[in-house]
């Protein structure tokens, strides 16, 4: 009998943010019947997704985070390629200042899938760059994405393949009379996952008329070191701090101030571009900053994404799908 015939349970997925509609994705997939429940009325606003790099760089995460970041983080590349039009497939730059090379080098060290390019090279890929720094790493198996047109773009692909969504309802799995619940909540899971933590991370969005970029670039620096995403019509998204706290506060002085002076150090023409926006996420984390699968009863939480939402989402949606099929298979 084939899967479209087969009985299956129906699941219902709470939580609007990237893990919800990559996970409710994969399940519809996989052939489920998936219902969507979020409590913003407004699309991805008030989740840390929108607010996201949307960096799927796999490599270059590795630096400062474990092996599994990296390992998880691969399939992604081919999931945002297979379900997203808008991925740009154009690799990551990093670079760092002359008198911080010993950065660029440990960088090197604890990452993979890059190539050492010359001040030649840094200018054919980023011409605003020219004459800027001698040397950097280019990872050209990388890609990034605008969270802002990519969480409508896979409500969008969900809804045509039959998916139901449900916005402005902050519901209790309790309450769902779907077979299977998934919790996507990210921080607001934390009464029920107690080694939940929050980590705030703050962005600040310029437009520069003078200066823009094909790529994510990442500056190292001992101090601050800072990424620039490039968005639409000359915007860039400038990221991020990573701050040991639940606090949904605006930005700090601090924060903005140590970012700006990081883009600079970048550019100093984007001194002179426009902040068009200035704000702060909370991240769930567990203690081990990787992203766990459990369940309790029907619900199952796919959680603790830490800063890595876009990169690990597909793999804890994976995790799901299989964590359900497993129990069909010994139901049967």
């Amino acid at each position: 009998m084939s899967r479209q015939h087969e009985i299956l349970p129906s699941i219902g997925i709470i939580g609007g943010g990237v893990a919800g509609l990559v996970t409710a994705i994969s399940l519809q997939d996989a052939g489920y019947d998936v219902h969507l429940y979020e409590k913003t009325e407004g699309l991805g606003k008030e989740t840390c997704s929108w607010f996201a790099g949307g960096m799927i760089a796999p490599w270059c995460e590795r630096d400062g985070a474990d092996d599994l970041v990296r390992d998880r983080g691969v399939e992604s590349l081919s999931w945002w390629a297979h379900h997203y039009d808008g991925v740009q497939q154009q690799g990551s730059l990093v670079l760092s200042a002359a008198r911080d090379r010993s950065e660029i080098l440990r960088f090197s060290r604890r990452t993979q899938q890059h190539e050492t390019i010359d001040e030649a090279r840094i200018a054919a890929l980023e011409p605003a760059l020219a004459g800027r720094f001698r040397e950097g790493l280019f990872y050209p198996k990388e890609s990034h994405l605008d969270p802002r047109f990519a969480l409508p773009a896979l409500e969008q692909h969900f809804l045509k393949a039959g998916g139901a969504v449900k916005r402005g309802y902050e519901v209790v799995a309790d309450e769902l009379k779907e077979d299977i619940i998934v919790d996507c909540r990210g921080f607001a899971a934390r009464d029920d996952l107690p080694r939940l933590r929050g980590v705030r991370g703050e962005m600040i969005r310029i437009h520069s008329a003078e200066v823009n970029f094909t790529r994510p670039v990442r500056l190292l620096h001992p101090r601050q070191p800072v990424y620039i995403v490039p968005r639409a019509h000359g915007v860039l998204m400038v990221g991020a701090t990573s701050i040991e706290s639940d606090s949904h506060a605006p930005v700090t002085v601090r924060s903005a101030y140590d970012l700006l002076e990081a883009v600079q150090r970048l550019h100093p023409a984007l001194g002179e571009a426009n902040i068009i926006e200035v704000s702060a996420g909370v991240r769930p984390a567990y203690p081990d900053n990787l992203p766990d699968i459990e369940q309790k009863g029907r619900v199952i939480y796919a959680n603790g994404l830490y800063r890595h939402g876009f990169l690990l989402s597909p793999w804890c949606a994976r995790k799901v799908v299989e964590l359900i099929g497993k129990q069909e298979g010994k139901a049967a």
